[in-house]
């Protein structure tokens, strides 16, 4: 084909792009749809100016766009690996991670399942080859989750279902295809059958092949883009080439899935590129892979539907009823899975609860797409597959596909209607009322002080501050008219607006760089986990959420294992350098949003929500005081040298705004501004670099600061610095238990804890000890200590205890001190006093 009709044709495809998204748009149809059947419309036309008599001055066009060189490998090896890649770019894996377990069950059971019930049920009604039924099934198990999210969004849907369905889809397409391949093994001809234990041990070789060769080459790929921080067209090429040699690579040497390769490698590249590359580089890299996206998307699915005509050419009336049959088994094995599975998942607490409408509407949106017909196409070309398995697969495929974009594309807008999931709640309706007339009065007073400074006429103004004024007196009537909202529901609404509030204040604080874009994930994934405890659970889930901003997760614990078991300190040190920024951070962002609950949510929700928000806010503030003053009292030093860290980042910053206002006003030109762009960013590089943090703690140091120890020496001070061992609590964790051993003494460096013993409880500071008196009295442990506050503790156990006990007058005093107080008779001091200590 001449490649000046090449180049025509992928022109027209590129403006058949620009025109579609809005023609959906405007006739609110999903996007994926018009794709389709302007396709289908495309390979209808082009056939019939072909074959008609009526004119050949098209059959030039036509011939080209039905005979363009693209076949299945092309779509399989081209647009597939950046589909996956964008997807998995586009992810939040810190909030994925928390549903991982319903997105692994609905996407693999979901497959597998429907795979089985499909499989069979057409074998039973059809009589065809059960492999080949199986394989169809496996085919027409990918899921395009585009609409349903696409108008779930729209319609302002929980954010977890949105990611639930779109996680979902995703391993759902790795799932199928990876089965897709093991069945074709069954079906084609010239190539021994594997045996059916063979091939399920097979199955995950593929998927953790894959996986191993998308990460060790993604890390390879960050590794090689932290050398190019000044080249960021080098970083995105370097992207670009990723998913393409993580699939050649895992298929074609490896053996392995090509898909999970270039999924495992995306969510590679968006753990670790944040940290490695500058944040406007990650940025400028997602929006070149989310344009990528697009186009490959929108070719794939034109693309494919051209081929439709030819692969329904020979379409008879029982095709036309098994396809009919074929979407009832799918739809039924979905419900099955959305109405069986799905409830039992939420009742378990590992998956968000649905309700019944979203459920229906998953249901009604489990379109297929493009891989669905690309793995059909696949089928259809292969030589070695039986031409009556060709036939099946590419009519069945094909037809159902159809069925999905035109049947359910068509209506699943009416469908969401008809649901009532466009409309909003009543709570939001009454509140909608009251937002808009404390708008209209800050617009109105706005309007004023502008109108007064720009000096215009004074009767145009009167006439249009009457008009406005009558607006608003009509909305403040609707507002007072409208249901009343109860402060429980006002609550749980400026908390959600308060924890948007904080993610907009952290974006800003990122793009200042005020704390390493590694960090920028996980600190965002701490305020998304606000947003939606407060959507979901009020008060309670916005608390749990900021507990765990500030508490200890798993990998800081077993990091803190390691080093206090088996002396490695390198990932304690790294994390507990984190664990600075993100605190820091934290606290300046606290700060900010008292001003924001004054201004915006008092004027919409009252005075009491906003004095409940205020309360929460220092609540939330002094437990990250707390623990950021368990650190600086371990790294003296060290969270002085970041705050002045951020004190200059932020001086460079303000430093390079003032130069490009400068150029902008035309005060220094292009040469001078580059000269001090550059030197300004050398030493903003230098400053990237993070201060280093001897995570080897300063014990001594801290042991001084403690009145018990203040009698000891420097040397006795270092041998106890080498026996304490730090053990960091989060508020509410369990320290001491009834049934642990007597064996260690703690001594509270910072925080504090509530220790209940026999109904009653005592509460110990900083500077206090616990655990000696169950030691002491060789006496069951009768009593629990918990933290109430984020704690840093030093344990030492009980030999070394007791000699530290001989030897300090101090120490006895407070253990006896805190004996009598609890009441229990304590006879080694007495002994002790007895022989002269």
């Amino acid at each position: 084909m001449d490649v000046v009709v090449v180049i025509a044709i992928i022109a027209a495809l590129f403006l058949i792009l620009g025109v579609a998204e809005p023609l959906a748009g405007r006739l609110r149809l999903p996007y994926t749809v018009i794709l389709a059947l302007i396709g289908i419309v495309l390979g209808l036309l082009a056939s019939f100016f072909l074959r008609t008599e009526l004119t050949d001055a098209l059959n030039p066009v036509a011939s080209a766009i039905l005979d363009f060189p693209i076949r299945s490998n092309v779509f399989l090896y081209v647009f597939l690996p950046t589909l996956l890649f964008q997807v998995t770019l586009g992810m939040n894996l810190r909030r994925m991670a928390d549903d991982w377990v319903p997105i692994l069950v609905l996407a693999v059971v979901a497959v597998f399942f429907s795979t089985l019930v499909v499989g069979y049920a057409l074998a039973f009604v059809s009589g065809i080859d059960l492999i080949a039924c199986l394989l169809l099934a496996a085919i027409i198990s990918t899921t395009d989750p585009s609409a349903v999210v696409s108008i779930f969004r729209s319609i302002a849907a929980p954010r977890r279902l949105a990611r639930i369905i779109e996680g979902e889809s995703l391993m759902n397409d790795a799932a199928a295809i990876a089965l897709f391949g093991l069945l074709m093994g069954f079906v084609m001809r010239g190539v021994p059958d594997p045996s059916l234990r063979d091939a399920v041990l097979q199955f995950p070789g593929l998927l953790l092949g894959g996986a191993v060769v998308g990460f060790v080459l993604a890390r390879f790929a960050v590794f090689i883009m932290s050398f190019f921080d000044r080249y960021e067209a080098a970083q995105i090429s370097i992207s670009v080439a990723l998913p393409y040699f993580a699939y050649i690579a895992a298929e074609q040497m490896f053996g392995a899935s090509g898909v999970i390769a270039v999924v495992a490698s995306g969510m590679t590249m968006t753990v670790a590129a944040p940290g490695a590359i500058s944040p406007t580089s990650w940025a400028n890299m997602r929006e070149v892979w989310v344009l990528l996206s697009h186009w490959a998307g929108g070719l794939i699915f034109v693309l494919a539907a051209l081929l439709i005509p030819r692969l329904l050419q020979d379409v008879t009336l029982i095709d036309v009823a098994l396809t009919l049959f074929v979407a009832l088994a799918a739809l039924g094995a979905r419900a099955v899975i959305l109405f069986g599975l799905l409830p039992v998942l939420a009742k378990l607490r590992i998956s968000p609860p649905v309700e019944r409408p979203y459920r229906v509407a998953i249901l009604w949106g489990g379109l297929r797409g493009a891989v669905t017909l690309v793995l059909a196409l696949a089928v259809t070309e292969s030589l070695r597959v039986p031409a009556e398995t060709q036939r099946m697969v590419g009519i069945l495929a094909t037809g159902y596909t159809l069925f999905t974009l035109v049947v359910q594309g068509t209506t699943l807008r009416w469908m969401i209607g008809r649901l009532g999931l466009d409309k909003l709640s009543p709570l939001d309706a009454a509140l909608a009322k009251q937002v808009v007339a404390v708008a209209l009065q800050t617009v109105r007073e706005e309007v004023a002080e502008r109108t007064r400074s720009y000096d215009l006429s004074h009767d145009i103004v009167r006439s249009e501050a009457k008009s406005f004024g009558e607006r608003l007196d009509g909305a403040v009537k609707e507002a007072e008219s409208s249901v009343d909202v109860l402060d429980r529901d006002r609550i749980t609404l400026g908390l959600v607006a308060l924890a948007s509030a904080e993610r907009d204040i952290v974006l800003e604080r990122l793009k200042e760089r005020a704390v390493s874009s590694r960090l920028a994930d996980r600190i965002l994934t701490d305020v998304d986990r606000l947003v939606e405890g407060a959507r979901q659970s009020g008060r309670l889930g916005y608390r749990r959420a900021a507990r765990g901003a500030v508490g200890l997760n798993r990998s800081f614990r077993l990091s803190l294992w390691l080093f206090n078991r088996l002396r490695i300190s390198g990932p304690l040190g790294r994390l507990t350098a984190d664990r600075f920024e993100v605190l820091l951070l934290q606290g300046l962002v606290l700060r900010d949003l008292d001003a924001f609950i004054d201004q915006r949510i008092r004027r919409i929700h009252g005075r009491r929500v906003a004095e409940l928000l205020h309360e929460l806010l220092a609540r939330r503030t002094e437990m990250v005081e707390q623990a950021l003053d368990g650190l600086r009292l371990q790294y003296p030093g060290y969270a002085e040298e970041l705050e002045r860290r951020f004190i200059r980042r932020t001086a460079m910053r303000l430093e390079r705004r003032e130069y490009d206002e400068l150029l902008e006003e035309g005060l220094i030109g292009v040469e001078l501004h580059t000269d001090l762009s550059q030197r300004l960013a050398r030493r903003m590089a230098r400053e990237d670099r993070r201060p280093a943090l001897d995570i080897v703690m300063q014990k001594a140091e801290v042991a001084r600061q403690f009145p018990l120890f203040s009698e000891f020496d420097e040397a006795t001070l270092r041998r106890l610095s080498r026996a304490l061992v730090t053990r960091y609590a989060a508020e509410g964790d369990t320290i001491l238990s009834r049934s642990a051993a007597p064996d260690t003494v703690y001594f509270i460096a910072s925080g504090a804890v509530e220790l209940r013993s026999r109904g009653v409880s005592y509460r110990l500071g900083r500077g206090e000890l616990f655990g000696q008196l169950a030691m002491l009295t060789k006496t069951a442990r009768r009593s629990e200590v918990r933290a109430i506050a984020p704690s840093t503790l030093l344990a030492l156990d009980e030999r070394r205890f007791r000699r530290l006990l001989r030897r300090s007058k101090p120490m006895q005093k407070a253990v006896r001190e805190s004996a009598e107080k609890r009441g229990i008779q304590v006879p080694y001091l007495d002994e002790l006093a007895a022989g002269g200590g």
